[in-house]
């Protein structure tokens, strides 16, 4: 931890955040007498009237997690002592927040394609040899350990690639300079990879498909962050995930991940059926049945645009007899424990791959499901019997997509159809783990 000094450094500052927001987290300890916003890196430095002030507040909210419009920001001190009238102008020297070290802790913003260690790779070693590659999931978004063999390529990388993107509009790198000294990998996987010992276990799990996102060969192709890319915004790139138009209703701006769902039928719902619905939506992080309120759930979206959908969709959704209500919670995540269901290494979370295609596919409970990865020789009566004690099956549609079987099922209600989706999405049938969605097609 850096030695205490008045000035406070605070990242994941996003573009809502005000400095207003900002003084009303510090003023209870204390007058603020400076504040640096650095836009650029979603980034700000806030200077206390003295040390006393800066180490309550540090110390208060190494208990509780800071969060500012539903976002959570992350306080350390900074090596700055002192804000200069250089630094408050033109917020200089903020890539000195933390001391240059061989391993990167990268964060990936803008996330709209999937990334893995592969291609975390082929862009990190242009500038020397890669030792070692950890990917996780924070509230911070998705991140990367990356190590590299020496202090001064993990230098050059983190100066040339810093605020650049992956691919053209998207998937934009913040680096800072991690203060670990070693990594230790246990698998060489999708997640995580040690370039250095090739015979580590791979910890078998089934392979995201890369269909549906660009080829990895067309990474160098770097957008620098300008004030076109500032401007064009969160909202207007996922609208052109959307194909050019958002759904009406949808802001794509909201950032809070949390939703609270409740009038459920605790009798018939858990936490994979409550995954099955709204991973239609976006990637599950977590879901928690509230023991003391069971007919209310807790489920954490990947981000707040995917929570955003599953509002906009679901509110007023029947399932079980129940109408749901689904709003955002007070809670910016849920809490790892026991109780909370993790679904973060979940290879059924539906948004890992086909980002785009799951996008535009998103829609409300409809009276048609579609059902894919089917065995090649399933017949119509077999996939009936797997769904029909569901509800009234009006027609079916048994057909091929690329010498893939797929099934379209008609039911008489929206109801029955998303009882038979939350039931059967992702269970075995003649030995294949099927996938269900919505359909929007109004008859077969």
């Amino acid at each position: 931890m850096a030695e205490p000094s008045k000035v406070i450094h605070i990242r994941n500052v996003g573009h809502e955040i005000g400095e207003a927001d900002l003084l009303q987290l510090l003023q209870p300890f204390g007058n603020v007498s400076k504040i640096v916003m650095l836009r650029a890196k979603n980034q700000a430095l806030l200077q206390m009237q003295d040390l006393h002030n800066s180490v309550s507040a540090l110390q208060y909210y190494s208990t509780v997690q800071p969060s500012v419009r539903g976002r959570n920001v992350y306080m350390q001190f900074s090596s700055h002592q002192e804000l200069t009238t250089d630094q408050n102008s033109h917020g200089r020297n903020s890539d000195q927040e933390s001391e240059p070290n061989r391993i990167l802790l990268v964060t990936i913003h803008h996330m709209m394609y999937p990334i893995t260690v592969e291609v975390l790779h082929q862009v990190f070693k242009a500038y020397g040899y890669v030792e070692k590659i950890v990917t996780f999931q924070k509230s911070a978004g998705f991140q990367a350990l990356i190590q590299y063999q020496s202090l001064q390529e993990a230098m050059d990388a983190f100066g040339a690639l810093h605020g650049r993107n992956i691919y053209d509009g998207c998937c934009q790198l913040d680096i800072q300079y991690s203060n670990l000294s070693e990594l230790q990998v246990h698998y060489n996987n999708d997640r995580s990879r040690d370039f250095t010992n090739p015979s580590l276990p791979t910890e078998q799990r089934p392979r995201a498909s890369q269909q549906g996102y660009p080829d990895p060969g067309g990474l160098y192709a770097f957008q620098q962050p300008g004030a076109s890319y500032a401007q064009m915004g969160r909202a207007a790139m996922i609208t052109a995930a959307f194909g050019g138009t958002l759904p009406p209703g949808v802001t794509g701006t909201n950032e809070r991940c949390t939703l609270i769902v409740s009038n459920l039928n605790n009798d018939k719902i858990n936490e994979d059926k409550l995954f099955n619905l709204f991973s239609l939506y976006g990637n599950i992080v977590r879901i928690k049945i509230l023991r003391n309120k069971p007919d209310h759930a807790l489920v954490e979206m990947a981000d707040g645009f995917q929570a955003e959908l599953a509002v906009h969709y679901l509110k007023g959704a029947v399932l079980f007899a129940k109408k749901l209500e689904v709003n955002y919670s007070k809670y910016p995540n849920i809490t790892s424990a026991p109780d909370a269901h993790d679904y973060t290494t979940s290879s059924l979370n539906r948004f890992n791959s086909n980002v785009i295609k799951n996008y535009r596919h998103c829609c409300a409970p409809t009276k048609m499901i579609h059902i894919s990865a089917l065995p090649q020789e399933i017949t119509e009566d077999a996939i009936l019997n797997h769904v029909s004690e569901h509800g009234s099956v009006v027609n079916t549609k048994l057909f091929e997509v690329n010498g893939k079987r797929q099934a379209l099922i008609q039911f008489e209600s929206e109801e029955e159809a998303t009882e038979a989706l939350v039931s059967k999405h992702a269970t075995s049938l003649e030995g294949n783990t099927i996938r269900i969605s919505f359909s929007q097609m109004q008859s077969i």
